[in-house]
């Protein structure tokens, strides 16, 4: 089974573009021994336009697009679930044993995802309450993909 995160925006040259490529970097050593094909990162353009119901629908449909056909869907939303590492890496693990093609990760711009994505999704997962700006988002999500290889693989990272 493939990765892939979708991310509204781009990440700059920096310590969150540094931290989120050493989680890649690390899953991919990992991940392939365990079955995953690798995980790939496609930044999407925010949309340009003045109103935000527009916004949304730009990027929804940009969103859409970078699916692949046969993938589980999973949005990072504030109304998503609370859930623990080890569920996150059950779902995953399922998923993979399952013969999904892909688990797509979306990560929304500044004015969220739309209504329809949050529908078609598998899974909505939330990192707490508080609002996290989009760049640390992605760093956690990877480190959260990263951490389901080591739970999976048996590894100690996880000391839960």
């Amino acid at each position: 089974m493939r990765l892939v995160v979708v991310a509204i925006g781009r990440l700059k040259q920096g310590p969150e573009r540094e931290l989120a490529e050493r989680y890649r970097e690390r899953f991919d050593d990992l991940g392939r021994k365990l079955g995953f094909r690798g995980l790939d990162i496609h930044e999407i353009p925010e949309s340009r336009a003045r109103d935000a119901a527009t916004r949304m629908a730009e990027e929804a449909a940009a969103i859409a697009a970078a699916i692949p056909e046969k993938s589980v869907l999973v949005c990072l939303d504030e109304r998503g679930q609370n859930i623990d590492s080890t569920t996150f890496a059950g779902h995953l693990g399922r998923w993979r044993d399952e013969g999904m093609a892909a688990a797509v990760f979306v990560i929304g711009g500044a004015d969220g995802l739309s209504p329809e994505l949050r529908c078609r999704a598998k899974l909505g997962v939330a990192f707490g309450a508080a609002t996290w700006p989009h760049q640390i988002v992605r760093v956690l999500l990877l480190e959260q993909i990263y951490r389901t290889a080591t739970i999976l693989a048996g590894h100690p990272y996880h000391r839960a």
